[in-house]
């Protein structure tokens, strides 16, 4: 059984991604290690069982999410969530994993889908609610050049550059460095 998405906030989802992306850009050893420690940290029922077929799966889901937090704007992550939806998504609906849980949606095809197919349809439809939620992107990568891990924009303000106030600090002072000479 897949994780109760209705129990989890949109934010949360979309931070899943972001977390499992960041993961999945390394070719660090241990990466399915870290994957089920994501899914774990984000409260995936145990046993989590992923297999190297899998991780290949997620591999290539990733890749294509990615798309999703490089758009240059609202409207091109629009565009790129709606071609990943409209190719991987399946009609929308309710399940409750044979009672196991509470009703919640789904988009991919199966309660029991496998993680490519779950982690990318669950992902693009919490960051399409977003994208409605704030008429923003919602997502980036980090304009850091020594950093570019991927983030969810969930704020109310202005769009998101970095992936933390400390990568935005040390960009600033090294321009401001850079100004002064």
């Amino acid at each position: 059984m897949r994780r109760q998405e209705s129990y989890l906030a949109v934010h949360d989802i979309a931070r899943r991604a972001a977390e499992i992306l960041a993961v999945l850009q390394t070719d660090a050893p241990g990466q399915r290690e870290q994957v089920i420690a994501v899914l774990r940290a984000h409260s995936e029922p145990e046993p989590i069982e992923i297999t190297e077929p899998d991780m290949t799966e997620l591999r290539q889901a990733a890749g294509e999410l990615l798309e999703v937090f490089t758009a240059a704007g609202t409207a091109e992550a629009a565009e790129r969530l709606n071609r990943l939806l409209a190719a991987h998504a399946r009609p929308p609906r309710l399940s409750a994993h044979g009672g196991q849980a509470g009703w919640h949606v789904h988009v991919d095809s199966r309660d029991d889908a496998p993680w490519g197919e779950w982690f990318l349809t669950s992902s693009c439809l919490a960051l399409a609610l977003l994208l409605a939620e704030r008429q923003a992107p919602p997502a980036g990568v980090c304009a850091s050049p020594s950093c570019g891990k991927p983030f969810v924009n969930t704020g109310r303000g202005s769009t998101r550059h970095y992936c933390s106030p400390a990568c935005g600090t040390r960009e600033r002072v090294a321009a401001h460095r850079a100004r002064s000479g």
